[in-house]
């Protein structure tokens, strides 16, 4: 017998895309008839439950036929799987030919412009990257990183010793008050 072919990804991104226009929205049971039910699918548990039992004329419940193809599966529209990237180290893991990076929300304008150019040194495709209107250099970038961290540590130490002052002064107002 002849075994069948796979699907190329490019395919099964357009079957999966036809797939979904097919896909109706799974709607509550009941959730048309009542306010206080909201849209969001509840999964029917009772025993005449008709969308359950798939009763002819009820919406349709969610099951694995809606699925689109396997090879699809957890890719982004584009082709390639996401991989989240905080820092500019991250940005070597991902593999240029199968993944897409895409920088966290938390990172700042300072290291989202040091991975977007380290990205673009390793070709590596980012999914969420915009231009920053104020064109940063990347040099300039690496500078204000490195002084923010020595900023940081400076602060640290500041606070420190201030509270080593600190101690000293206050048992000096408590010999004050037993006098």
């Amino acid at each position: 017998m002849t075994e069948k072919k796979q699907p190329t990804v490019q395919n099964a991104l357009r079957t999966r895309a036809r797939a979904k226009h097919k896909k109706p929205a799974f709607v509550r049971p009941e959730s048309w008839r009542f306010d206080r039910f909201s849209l969001s699918w509840r999964r029917p548990r009772g025993l005449d439950n008709k969308i359950r039992r798939k009763i002819k004329g009820w919406p349709p419940g969610p099951s694995t036929g809606y699925c689109g193809p396997k090879v699809a599966r957890g890719l982004h529209p584009s082709g390639y799987e996401e991989v989240m990237v905080h820092n500019v180290a991250e940005v070597s893991t991902v593999i240029p030919g199968t993944q897409a990076a895409r920088i966290a929300h938390t990172v700042g304008k300072r290291k989202r412009v040091l991975i977007i150019a380290e990205a673009r040194k390793l070709s590596v495709k980012v999914l969420n990257a915009k231009e920053v209107k104020e064109p940063v250099k990347v040099e300039e970038a690496e500078a204000e990183v490195k002084d923010a961290k020595v900023a940081k540590a400076d602060k640290k130490a500041g606070k420190a010793e201030k509270k080593k002052e600190e101690k000293p002064k206050k048992k000096a107002k408590e010999g004050a008050k037993k006098q």
